[in-house]
């Protein structure tokens, strides 16, 4: 199969670049990590005014999606530049709220396509806590076949990125949706988070490339760039060939995602999470986590000392490769949904 974005998607993309070079994420993720966050969520307005979070809600919440495809694009986007907040889990929401339908879609789904309303949500089988439960409106969990909403954000546990803070949701809470469909609709949620948070990985990946890349062509030892030194051009290219093979599983996995949201009894336009397009995600998972992990490992050994500051912008993506590498699926539970899809 051939794949190539449109004009149109490339555009959007483009289009989310702008929009988040100006927004100055080092100073909004010091904020949010601090506990202010103020300047966080300004900025996830904007995003939906752009329309990253109408992407995973159906037409008739007030979204334009699901669109897996327009949703990897800005996904990667916002990993490139960081952005703080539960955006793979809200995408995730989107999709999980419209196979539930009834009055919990109707109430919440409209807010988090206009941006209003930020969720975080925790799914049997990919661990207890919801990231960044403290910035959220809601907090949604999912145990078997029922729906329920958190009374509260719960005690944060430690956290390897401090603006991706980890919180265990408050349990109780009466049941907003129950049913088999449910389940089906609680696995597509599975699946988008997975997804979007491959996306983060391969943008913040490619961001730490990029700014590598331009530290080692300014930093001299013996007189001459450390970029000219052959060990250094092999490490990177490694670390460049394993984001490039990963961005195809991605996009690949985006089409298998929208093939489902196709497929003839899709209703409301949440697909059910089927074995092919899960293994597709997986693989994208796990493709797009190591190479973003590689990505950390590469640029703080070529940053040298300067890596380990507080002070370096950098750090806050140093700082989130390992977690987004093992959010939603670890690289062995992917590797082993790989094998049985």
């Amino acid at each position: 199969m051939r794949f190539l974005l449109t004009d149109e998607q490339r555009e959007f993309g483009r289009s989310l670049d702008a929009l988040l070079t100006a927004a100055d994420t080092p100073a909004v993720l010091r904020a949010w990590a601090a506990g202010d966050h103020g300047p966080g969520r300004a900025l996830w307005g904007r995003l939906a005014d752009a329309g990253v979070f109408a992407l995973a809600v159906p037409e008739a919440y007030g979204g334009v999606g699901p669109l897996p495809v327009e949703a990897a694009v800005a996904c990667v986007e916002l990993g490139r530049h960081a952005v703080p907040g539960p955006v793979a889990e809200t995408l995730a929401a989107g999709v999980l709220l419209a196979g539930a339908g009834g009055p919990v879609a109707e109430e919440w789904l409209p807010g988090i396509a206009s941006g209003a309303a930020v969720v975080s949500l925790t799914l049997e089988g990919y661990g207890p806590y919801a990231p960044d439960a403290d910035a959220a409106d809601a907090v949604f969990t999912v145990s078997g076949d029922e729906l329920r909403l958190a009374p509260g954000p719960g005690e944060p546990s430690a956290s390897a990125d401090p603006a991706r803070r980890l919180f265990r949701p408050e349990p109780g809470g009466a049941p907003v949706a129950k049913g088999p469909a449910l389940r089906a609709a609680a696995r597509a949620a599975g699946d988008w988070a997975a997804f979007a948070t491959a996306a983060l990985a391969l943008g913040c990946g490619e961001e730490l490339l990029r700014a590598t890349v331009a530290y080692v062509k300014q930093r001299t030892q013996f007189g001459v760039p450390v970029g000219s030194f052959q060990a250094v051009k092999h490490r990177l290219a490694d670390t460049l060939l394993g984001l490039e093979f990963a961005r195809p599983l991605l996009y690949g996995a985006a089409v298998e995602l929208a093939s489902e949201v196709s497929r003839p009894g899709a209703g409301t336009g949440s697909a059910e999470g089927s074995p092919g397009a899960g293994a597709a995600v997986a693989a994208a998972k796990v493709t797009a986590g190591e190479a973003g992990y590689a990505a950390a490992r590469t640029a703080l050994q070529l940053h040298g000392a300067i890596g380990y500051t507080e002070e370096l912008d950098l750090a806050w993506w140093l700082r989130r490769a390992r977690p987004l590498r093992d959010a939603w699926g670890t690289p062995s539970a992917c590797r082993a949904r790989v094998l049985a899809g």
